[in-house]
């Protein structure tokens, strides 16, 4: 056996693969995600007067009773991308029952005459879940029209006009982008003390 020519094969080999597959492929898939999805591969990420003010791929949470609300989240001190995940707490642990418990009596004092939808109650498995169901933004109409000043028929009609379908027809279930509507009820109904202006989504 040719020692010297084995480790030969297998330096060159190492060396062939690291530059292929460390180096050549990520920057050709990088630059034909760039060239064919710009907007994905940059995080889908949304502005509003020059300004960042979210991922639509990414929850975040949202100030005051005029916008809607995300998801809540379980992630680190609550949509903290760098620890994603959930609670990991069982149908029957005292604290999550406690925790539904609290958050369905704070929704049932804000709009008492619906029931409360679950994802409104618990949280997502990654803590970044960007969306909610169409029930979850229903429910938060009444709240979000005393804020604007505007009726809830009119506000109800732009959540339905925000609501995706399941994807390709069957995948997944109907849903809300929570900062997509926020911004389109930004620029179509202005908080009161706006002055005229839009608000920038705090996040």
């Amino acid at each position: 056996m040719d020692t010297r020519r084995n480790l030969f094969i297998a330096t060159t080999m190492t060396v062939v693969l690291t530059v292929l597959l460390g180096l050549v492929y990520p920057l050709v898939v990088t630059g034909l995600a760039q060239v064919v999805f710009p907007d994905k591969a940059n995080g889908q990420l949304r502005s509003r007067n020059g300004q960042i003010v979210g991922s639509e791929i990414i929850g975040q949470g949202f100030a005051g009773p005029g916008y809607f609300r995300s998801r809540a989240s379980a992630a680190g001190q609550g949509y903290d991308a760098t620890s994603s995940g959930g609670t990991n707490l069982g149908p029957t642990n005292r604290k999550l029952i406690d925790a539904v418990t609290s958050a369905v009596e704070a929704a049932k004092r804000e709009n008492p005459n619906a029931p409360v939808p679950i994802d409104m109650v618990t949280t997502s498995a990654s803590g970044l879940d960007p969306d909610v169901t169409p029930d979850n933004a229903m429910f938060q109409v009444p709240r979000v029209a005393r804020a604007r000043a505007i009726g809830e028929s009119e506000l109800r009609q732009l959540v339905a006009e925000h609501i995706e379908g399941r994807q390709l027809g069957f995948l997944g279930e109907p849903r809300v982008n929570v900062l997509l509507l926020n911004l389109a009820l930004d620029e179509r109904h202005p908080l009161p003390d706006l002055k005229g202006g839009p608000a920038i989504v705090k996040h």
